[in-house]
């Protein structure tokens, strides 16, 4: 009759359902999915898109600087763009497992993170490691694939230095705690010397005083610290413990053209790369300097360059203001955090970042000394960008568990 349900009907013994029984199932998944209290809805996706974007560039760029090189050579003009793409995909993956963790899971991980990490730096110095290019730095795996420990010091690094100072339960960790937190940060920045990696070294340094200070530690006793640090530098200056061809880096730095044919060439070269894209750059693949291969590892340490060349202004600039969002968003982790082991692990990982990008950035353009040290997702290099992607990982489950966001 008019005005009733229309019943369900039956065909050899089976009750068919009424229209639009489980019209409500995927409503309900995709209400679920997007709740206020859901994964996507607490995932800081304006990061996720500025690291996409960032390690898009990096993939582009490092396809760019390597294929003249190996199309000489006869080989495979994509084999590191297919490298870097992988190692992209894999970090990313990375980067979504350690967001979907709390901090409870982060801080269980801490001790099996930080004693993988030292055992894997101790490793290099074993036969198990391979020299490249003067740094003792990589173990050899099968498939001709290798990984470099110190990448990972800076994940290590911030995850101990966060666990010790926020077990402290009074409001200002004490010198027992900064003395532990050093205690636990000493080996790994040992160890990544001995290398020698001094441009990972630097980067643990500001990491460590930077989140000693973040803390809420006394003043007396940062000072206290500060003047014996002073005091270990200059003995290490005057106890010549730096090689030669480090001491060479800083000199060039500090007086570049005193020396053009040798030590200052990198930074002379990487100068001219930059300076010779102008305002939109040669296009990619097109750059004269980045096909002469006139500046060495340019898709790893100097890929700036080839951005500057290939790119130009426009380009450059470009990859600077998205670190600078991928900073400043880590940054806002950290304020609306409502915990010291949150603070800390956000205020480390920005720092971490900045610190990079800003010592990568300037020795391409003659404002810091050349210390090797990778340009954040863009970079060629898998350890580089597995550690940059768990950083991001540890950002977002910061964000999802505690931070206060409107």
């Amino acid at each position: 009759m008019l005005g009733r349900s229309s019943p369900s009907y039956t065909v050899r013994g089976y009750s068919a359902p009424r229209a639009g029984a489980f019209a409500g199932r995927p409503r309900s998944l995709l209400s679920r999915a997007l709740a206020r209290n859901s994964v996507l809805r607490q995932m800081d996706w304006v990061l996720v898109v500025v690291v996409c974007g960032l390690s898009a560039i990096g993939i582009l760029l490092v396809w760019s600087a390597t294929q003249p090189s190996l199309l000489a050579a006869g080989q495979d003009p994509r084999t590191y763009l297919k490298k870097q793409l992988l190692w992209v995909v894999v970090g990313l993956i990375m980067m979504f497992a350690v967001s979907f963790a709390d901090s409870r899971r982060l801080r269980s991980w801490t001790p099996v993170a930080y004693g993988v990490t030292l055992l894997g730096l101790l490793a290099v110095l074993t036969p198990l490691g391979s020299d490249i290019n003067g740094a003792h730095a990589w173990i050899s795996l099968p498939g001709g694939l290798q990984i470099e420990p110190s990448e990972f010091a800076k994940v290590a690094l911030v995850l101990i230095m966060a666990t010790v100072f926020s077990r402290d339960r009074s409001a200002t960790p004490g010198l027992r705690s900064v003395l532990l937190a050093l205690l636990a940060a000493a080996p790994l920045m040992v160890l990544v010397v001995i290398e020698p990696a001094l441009g990972v070294a630097l980067v643990l340094v500001a990491v460590t005083v930077t989140m000693i200070v973040l803390s809420g530690t006394k003043l007396r006793i940062i000072a206290g610290l500060a003047a014996i640090v002073g005091a270990v530098v200059a003995l290490a200056g005057g106890a010549h413990l730096l090689k030669s061809y480090q001491l060479t880096r800083f000199t060039s730095f500090l007086h570049p053209s005193a020396d053009l044919a040798g030590a200052g060439y990198n930074a002379a070269q990487a100068k001219i790369a930059v300076g010779s894209g102008g305002m939109f750059g040669t296009g990619l693949f097109h750059g004269q300097i980045v096909a002469g291969n006139f500046v060495p590892s340019q898709q790893t340490d100097f890929i700036f360059t080839v951005a500057g060349e290939e790119l130009g202004f426009v380009g450059t600039i470009t990859i600077v203001v998205l670190l600078f969002i991928v900073i400043v968003r880590a940054l806002r982790i950290a304020a609306r955090t409502d915990d010291l082991f949150g603070v800390l692990i956000a205020s480390g990982v920005a720092i971490w970042f900045a610190f990079q990008s800003f010592v990568n950035i300037g020795m391409t353009i003659g404002i810091m000394p050349i210390t090797g040290l990778p340009l954040p997702f863009v970079s060629y290099g898998g350890s580089a960008i597995f550690a940059d992607m768990i950083a991001i990982g540890m950002l977002q489950s910061v964000r999802r568990h505690h931070s206060v966001f409107d």
